[in-house]
């Protein structure tokens, strides 16, 4: 993919509702949180993804190696949870 390949996959998984759905168990399960699922919005995952990579933009994800790699580990947890949870796909 040429380009920003880490910003555009994060775009897109800040889309996905199974994403979003992820963040919300995720925070009961971690945290203990009151979150209903259907609580996280396209812009609430973009906001967690850029704190968790400690990031400003999405941009950031594609010139910053540790940016990176902390992506790239939120994709696997994500994609290794939504195999577990073949209700979310």
């Amino acid at each position: 993919m040429a380009g920003n390949p880490h910003a555009r996959a994060a775009g897109i998984l800040c889309r996905d509702p199974a994403f979003r759905l992820y963040l919300d168990r995720r925070a009961r399960v971690r945290f203990g949180a009151d979150v209903p699922d259907g609580t996280h919005t396209e812009q609430d995952a973009g906001d967690w993804i850029r704190k968790a990579c400690r990031v400003g933009s999405r941009a950031e994800l594609d010139t910053n190696q540790q940016a990176s790699a902390t992506f790239r580990l939120i994709q696997n947890r994500f994609n290794r949870w939504r195999a577990r949870n073949k209700e979310a796909s």
